[in-house]
């Protein structure tokens, strides 16, 4: 047997006995439920990561009496429209399920994907931004799954923003390469000359927005969808924050007010409620409508009133509202006694009776499509909306002890436990076999 000492950076350290045919991965997974963390990487004195997690111990180079330092890793999870792909920011691999043609096998890529810093996603396909700077693509071709044109451009990028089908990237001298469905904003030619010192990029499902320094904002894309800002382009300036609906976007200016433009069925047109969008701090939106949240914790909400644009039912109830959370078309607010407010579609979240006397002491809140999760103080979960996509999680009530991470993307909702291992609920998982895809999990 051998003794390895596993530590973590606060300090905390446990000392492990382990067969000398030990694997990595066996490692790993020991020392994950020994400090209840869902993930971590191991990393030697010497400052060597333990990439290959097949290898053994003796194969690593580990020896008895060796310390390791454990790295407590955040695990993420992105959709789209039929696939999902969980990661570790800095991991060397994604483990993606779900439609192939819409990204849910990597296999052609993960040998690239080293050192993974952010993943994004059309409705078709996936970019992640690696260690090195560059973005690797894949899935549907159509919607950004093949960045070969721009992939000599793609360098030292700092962020990727995704439209329901084309990628914008934004790289470290604030220039912006586009690439995908140009309908959809694939295609910035138009604007290119604009693009310089881009501190930020928002997007709707046609079209994207850029924040430039000094608060000035550039669109392009599908100009009914926002990527119009023409008409008013001359209240654009100091611009703080961007959010947006599936087909228009609103921006916090600096002195707290609020300018809206795009599709005026999706939010586009603010002007009913344009007098009561002062000191705004936060914006939130739905698929059709927003909701603005203002100092004295108050909501004002417009656009398409069935799907959150409309909060007079509740208004009564809107007061020290301290988070909004959206999925598609319904809000939840929660208020200062953590307590749950909700309003928009009932199927997709806006109806939230049924479970409401549970909705007590919530500390976070999470949203998926179409449905919500509220973690409470005592790490129990209530979910509710839609029930095939993510709103009962009843299936899997047992399984869910020891919660460290709730992720929703889609139309489905991923739980990490404190031993690594995970909950899914929601959306079927497409076909894959759930003991093979936690395999591929304890991987990452």
């Amino acid at each position: 047997m051998l003794q390895v000492n596993v530590a973590l950076a606060s300090g905390r350290s446990v000392n492990l006995s382990v067969p000398e045919s030990c694997k990595v991965q066996d490692l790993k997974v020991l020392a994950q439920q020994s400090f209840g963390q869902g993930f971590v990487k191991l990393i030697t004195a010497e400052g060597r990561r333990l990439n290959d997690l097949t290898k053994t111990l003796d194969e690593s180079g580990i020896q008895d009496g060796n310390h390791l330092m454990a790295i407590a890793q955040e695990a993420k999870l992105a959709a789209t429209d039929q696939a999902f792909a969980l990661w570790c920011c800095g991991g060397d691999r994604i483990v993606t399920w779900g439609a192939a043609d819409c990204g849910g096998d990597s296999s052609r890529v993960q040998d690239k994907l080293k050192n993974v810093q952010q993943l994004q996603a059309t409705r078709r396909a996936f970019a992640a931004i690696v260690g090195n700077g560059s973005v690797v693509t894949w899935g549907d071709v159509r919607s950004g799954g093949d960045s070969f044109e721009v992939q000599n451009k793609l360098r030292k990028v700092q962020q990727v923003e995704a439209t329901g089908g084309a990628f914008a990237a934004i790289l470290a001298n604030g220039r912006v390469v586009t690439w995908g469905r140009a309908d959809s904003g694939g295609d910035n030619f138009q604007v290119q000359h604009q693009l310089s010192n881009v501190q930020q990029i928002q997007a709707t499902n046609k079209a994207f927005a850029a924040i430039l320094e000094g608060g000035f904002v550039v669109t392009w894309g599908c100009g009914d969808s926002g990527g119009d800002s023409s008409e008013v382009q001359g209240r654009l300036g100091s611009v703080q924050q961007l959010q947006a609906t599936g087909g228009a976007f609103a921006a916090i200016l600096a002195d707290k007010s609020v300018v809206a433009w795009g599709d005026a069925y999706c939010g586009g047109d603010s002007s009913e409620v344009q007098e009561q969008l002062r000191n705004v701090e936060e914006i939130q939106a739905t698929s059709w409508a927003f909701a603005a949240r203002r100092a004295d914790g108050s909501v004002v909400t417009w656009g398409r009133p069935y799907c959150g644009g409309d909060s007079s039912r509740v208004q009564d109830s809107l007061h020290n509202v301290q988070q909004l959370q959206a999925t598609s078309a319904a809000f939840a607010a929660i208020l200062e006694d953590r307590s749950i407010v909700t309003w928009g579609r009932p199927d997709f979240g806006g109806d939230c009776s049924q479970v409401q006397d549970q909705l007590r002491n919530v500390r976070y809140l999470h949203a998926a499509n179409k449905a919500f999760a509220a973690v409470l103080e005592n790490g129990s979960l209530v979910t509710w909306g839609d029930a095939r996509s993510g709103g009962d999680s009843s299936p899997v009530e047992h399984q869910l002890r020891n919660v460290q991470q709730v992720h929703p993307a889609g139309e489905l909702f991923v739980a990490v436990l404190a031993d690594g291992s995970v909950v899914t609920w929601g959306r079927p998982d497409l076909g894959r076999d759930s003991a093979q895809l936690q395999h591929e999990i304890n991987h990452l």
